[in-house]
């Protein structure tokens, strides 16, 4: 399904106490399928409760650079307004900075 040259990379966070993906999963995750070759972002996908939120989340990541902070940041603060744009902030910075230390970006 995916190409060779793709990685997964997975960023984790600590969501809100009152948050549903708390009491569900303990913790917040964002998986992302990355091509090594360029960084862009072929997949993602989050914990979530609603479905809707793992689809939107989808396309706020894909297409975008994942060593692109700034346009990255952009986007999450601007168009994510649910009570895990915090956690879903940290976890792409995890998952960036794993995937930038493991190909040197």
């Amino acid at each position: 399904m995916y190409h060779e040259d793709t990685v997964y990379v997975v960023g984790e966070a600590k969501s809100p106490e009152n948050n549903p993906i708390t009491k569900q999963y303990e913790t917040f995750f964002v998986g992302f399928v990355i091509d090594k070759t360029n960084g862009r972002i072929v997949d993602a996908e989050c914990t979530a409760v609603i479905d809707i939120t793992k689809k939107f989340v989808q396309s706020l990541f894909v297409g975008q650079t994942i060593s692109d902070d700034d346009q990255v940041t952009a986007v999450i603060t601007n168009r994510y307004l649910g009570s895990s744009q915090k956690a879903l902030l940290v976890a792409y910075r995890h998952a960036r900075k794993k995937f930038e230390e493991a190909f040197n970006y």
